[in-house]
């Protein structure tokens, strides 16, 4: 399978901390490892987003706060711009509530990366042989979680996402400013 150039494992010309932070694309292949990249991050938050809130004693709230994340990284991994730019949003609309300021600052540049490079990918469109499309694997559960599930999925719930991510971040806004005030009178 690697002469036909599908195997799962290429090698990256760039470093694992240069792609999350710097991304690249010169192949189909970068545009794919972009899409799976930006879903595991937005994943990742969602899950973290998801213990603070729990541990906070928000647990109803933490669900509604995965639920964004994870869809928002299903429309990362299928190459939306929106859903780059409304969790990366989010993310900086929820630190304004507070929390550790260095590891905000982190993740707000893994989420600032995550949308420039899915602007880039959603952008790439060369006419070389490099722009054959990425097959999607189907072996592990990984690769059905990462892979195939957010294609099956983002067409049929991405119109329910615009208006859940309007709507939660609505909420969270409003949230976050009464939180402020009460810290400003108190």
């Amino acid at each position: 399978m690697q002469t036909l150039g599908i195997s799962g494992s290429d090698v990256k010309a760039e470093g694992r901390l240069k792609s999350l932070l710097w991304p690249s694309v010169r192949t189909s292949n970068d545009v794919d490892y972009l899409g799976t990249q930006g879903y595991w991050v937005c994943f990742i938050v969602g899950v973290l987003s998801l213990l603070l809130s729990a541990v906070e004693g928000h647990p109803i709230a933490a669900l509604f706060v995965l639920f964004f994340y994870y869809l928002g990284g299903v429309g990362v991994r299928e190459h939306s711009r929106y859903a780059a730019l409304v969790v990366f949003v989010m993310f900086l609309i929820d630190s304004l509530g507070g929390g550790n300021p260095a590891f905000r600052i982190l993740i707000a540049a893994l989420l600032l990366a995550n949308l420039r490079a899915t602007w880039i990918a959603s952008r790439w469109k060369p006419g070389a042989d490099e722009s054959a499309a990425v097959p999607r694997f189907n072996e592990t559960w990984g690769d059905k979680f990462a892979d195939q599930f957010p294609m099956w999925l983002w067409p049929k719930i991405r119109i329910v996402f615009y208006i859940y991510s309007v709507g939660f971040l609505l909420l969270t806004s409003i949230g976050i400013v009464i939180l402020i005030e009460r810290r400003l009178l108190f």
